[in-house]
């Protein structure tokens, strides 16, 4: 028993040398495990390194011409949100200049406004904002919203002392609703730090499916399927090539997620409540079933390029279907269920939730059980796959050997 353990080791162990000395003679292979882990972190990191989209331009188009409707333009101006960029004398032009790209959203003052707001009369100022593009319209909205309630708290505050209240009585005077505010996880409301953790995991997933795809196409191209001895053995082989390759895989994605997942959080200061080491208990099961899931459809693959065009075909779907830009739990029943044949459903949010949140692992123990359970669901698949792929291999070789060839007398 000592003996066969041992045995099986050491074909693991051989597996994952020759597995990893593939990888490093494979240029496309190098490109998709290394190279692509550079640099896609690194480009959308850079993309999102602003966090909020500020200085937006707009329009501020004045028909009072009145001392309050410019002051309302100065406190707009000096939100980081807007930059009043344009003085349009009607809303005609301001539509234009909207059309043509040149602003972001339009700020109507009407006419009479200030003559409404001295007769104590409610005066309206109407915001114009692209809903079509959800962060330009949030930030657009919001920096109105600012100005505006600054813009109105002054003017209650002016008729409170036109009404005789002093100025120290009236910041003594108790507010009938008071709101206190705390920004969770992500202070500045950053997109980057919003969405960098799941894309990161989900390029750590589409990469290693894409790398383990190219070098099964290329098995199939080379007929490199090499390793069965005999039939007795196809199954104890399967189960060695299996794990031998996804721990040549994990040792190269863990180095991966080092740079990716530690460093680069370090250099764009992403929130970070956990650090890098403790979500390794997540992470290892995660690389693990993506291993054994990539392993499992690597066998279908008859030529290397088919990995890239599958894999990539399938990279905004499941973007999407990680949660990211649309809660998974909202989807579709059908939909939500296949979402979870990737691991990315269920990893994503339980990172964030560890990793941006600093919630314990007893917190995120069934996305834990579930990573386990499909770990170990496709780590069988696999095997299976491996089993009938050599055989069906061997068959091959087996009819290509009864092939007799005819002789020319002459």
């Amino acid at each position: 028993m000592k003996n066969k353990i041992l045995k099986g080791l050491s074909q693991v162990y051989q597996f994952m040398l020759d597995e990893l000395r593939i990888i490093f003679h494979d240029p496309g292979a190098i490109l998709v495990f290394f190279i692509a882990l550079i640099i896609y972190p690194l480009l959308y990191s850079l993309a999102y390194d602003n966090e909020t989209v500020k200085e937006n331009p707009v329009a501020f188009v004045d028909l009072d011409h009145s001392s309050f409707s410019r002051k309302l333009a100065r406190m707009a101006d000096a939100t980081e949100q807007l930059k009043v960029s344009w003085y349009p004398g009607s809303l005609k032009e301001a539509q234009q200049l909207f059309f043509n790209g040149e602003i972001r959203g339009v700020i109507l003052v009407p006419k009479g406004f200030e003559k409404n707001i001295l007769r104590g009369t409610q005066a309206t100022v109407t915001v114009y904002t692209d809903a079509g593009y959800f962060l330009l319209y949030k930030q657009v909205y919001a920096g109105s919203v600012y100005s505006l309630t600054a813009f109105n708290t002054g003017i209650k505050a002016t008729r409170l002392l036109n009404d005789g209240i002093t100025l120290n009585h009236l910041w003594e005077v108790p507010e009938p609703l008071k709101l206190n505010t705390h920004t969770l996880y992500n202070p500045a409301g950053g997109y980057g730090s919003f969405v960098m953790t799941g894309i990161i995991l989900v390029i750590l997933q589409q990469t290693l499916l894409i790398g383990i795809g190219l070098l099964g196409g290329t098995t199939r191209e080379r007929n490199r399927y090499n390793h069965q001895k005999g039939p007795k053995e196809i199954t104890g082989g399967s189960i060695s090539a299996v794990l031998g390759k996804s721990m040549a895989y994990l040792l190269i994605y863990l180095v991966n997620s080092v740079f990716a997942l530690m460093w680069v959080y370090q250099w764009f200061h992403f929130p970070d409540k956990s650090g890098f080491l403790s979500t390794l208990i997540l992470l290892v099961p995660y690389l693990l079933s993506v291993s054994f899931l990539g392993l499992a459809i690597s066998v279908l693959f008859r030529e290397r390029v088919h990995s890239l065009l599958f894999m990539v075909f399938l990279s905004p779907i499941v973007l999407f279907l990680s949660g990211l830009s649309w809660p998974a739990s909202s989807l579709p029943p059908l939909l939500y269920s296949l979402a979870h044949l990737y691991p990315s459903t269920i990893m994503v949010p339980a990172y964030i939730r560890m990793r941006m949140m600093g919630v314990s692992v007893g917190a995120v123990s069934i996305e834990l059980g579930w990573l386990l359970i499909q770990m170990s669901a496709y780590f069988v698949l696999a095997c299976v796959s491996y089993h009938y792929a050599h055989k069906r291999f061997d068959r091959k070789i087996g009819n290509l050997a009864e092939i007799e060839l005819p002789v020319d007398p002459t």
